[in-house]
């Protein structure tokens, strides 16, 4: 599906252009046009990107392409192609499980044009700003560039929740490590883990790519519009190193838990260690007394069995005050 608005010089805005209107649009050089292709099909990635704009194959490819790809920036004559990534909406965030869905954002951005394409059915950065352009279509008047940092703003900006939510569930995972240690808290552990590890692995390229943007190397970036992505790119340092702090913690929590869980074992070892040296004489006093000789002289006493049970229970009281004499337990 294609979405379209042109904001013409006089301030008005026309919406829902035909093809034929979007290169008008776009040859006429004049104010600023966006077009949004949603989940397109063949025909329409082929009729707009390569029979109106003369988009590179290798960029129309990259739009077609339904697998992961890096965030990316390239340089080609008077346009700028992007990938970007996303948190697809619907992602989980509770107390138990974060799990992260990225999606691609696909961008062309000329000097008087942004052209944004996605292959899922919704694109929450998109929407937003739709619907901000509705209420504030003034944003257009800054140019493509600025419309483009405001979708990238949106989108940088869901991120922020996704951190913190991760950053709250590793302190409360720490204090059930401290707490009670068990192996599905582990198990939560690493899965956080896992998930930061993905969400820093989509964050810095693109950090690397809105740093790009606010150099001033790109005559399609105005040089007012530098300092707002410059601020995108101070957002995601930010999210970067929070990321790489929590990784730190999760390692650190680790290393806890094995800590804890490992003294655990050693108590039981000891416990079963001191149980052990205990009925050691014991059995040495019962394994002499169940041979099977005929002659034990012990054996015809009147009170031996119960003679032996005071010397089974001397002996364990002696090494019991023992150990606890050396504090050993």
């Amino acid at each position: 599906m294609i979405h379209s608005l042109f904001y013409q010089k006089d301030g008005t805005i026309r919406r829902n252009l035909t093809l034929i209107e979007i290169e008008q649009a776009y040859k006429s050089s004049e104010g600023v046009l966006w077009v949004s292709l949603e989940d397109p099909i063949a025909e329409e990635i082929h009729g707009l990107l390569h029979d109106i704009f003369q988009f590179h194959p290798l960029t129309i490819e990259d739009c077609e392409n339904i697998g992961y790809q890096a965030p990316k920036i390239d340089v080609f004559g008077d346009y700028l192609f992007l990938i970007m990534h996303a948190i697809q909406p619907g992602f989980l965030v509770d107390k138990l499980n974060i799990e992260l869905n990225m999606m691609e954002l696909n961008c062309y951005l000329g000097q008087n044009y942004l052209i944004t394409s996605y292959r899922s059915s919704e694109m929450p950065c998109i929407e937003k700003v739709r619907k901000q352009l509705e209420l504030n279509p003034i944003i257009l008047e800054q140019g493509a560039d600025f419309l483009c940092y405001t979708i990238l703003d949106v989108m940088i900006n869901k991120y922020i929740p996704i951190i913190d939510a991760m950053e709250n569930k590793m302190d409360t995972l720490e204090d059930e490590v401290l707490s009670n240690p068990r192996q599905d808290v582990l198990q939560n552990i690493l899965d956080l883990k896992r998930s930061v590890q993905t969400l820093r692995r989509i964050t810095s390229p693109q950090r690397d790519v809105i740093n790009h943007l606010s150099l001033g190397t790109f005559p399609q970036i105005k040089n007012r519009s530098q300092i707002y992505f410059r601020d995108i790119y101070d957002q995601l340092v930010r999210l970067h190193q929070l990321g790489e702090e929590i990784q730190e913690m999760a390692t650190s929590t680790i290393d806890i838990y094995l800590t804890i869980t490992s003294n655990n074992m050693n108590e039981v070892m000891k416990i079963l260690t001191i149980f052990s040296t205990i009925f050691l004489p014991l059995s040495f006093l019962a394994g002499i007394y169940g041979m099977n000789f005929k002659y034990l002289p012990e054996v015809e006493w009147q009170y031996g069995y119960f003679i032996l049970w005071v010397v089974f229970i001397g002996i364990s009281g002696g090494m019991l005050g023992y150990f606890k004499k050396k504090k050993w337990f």
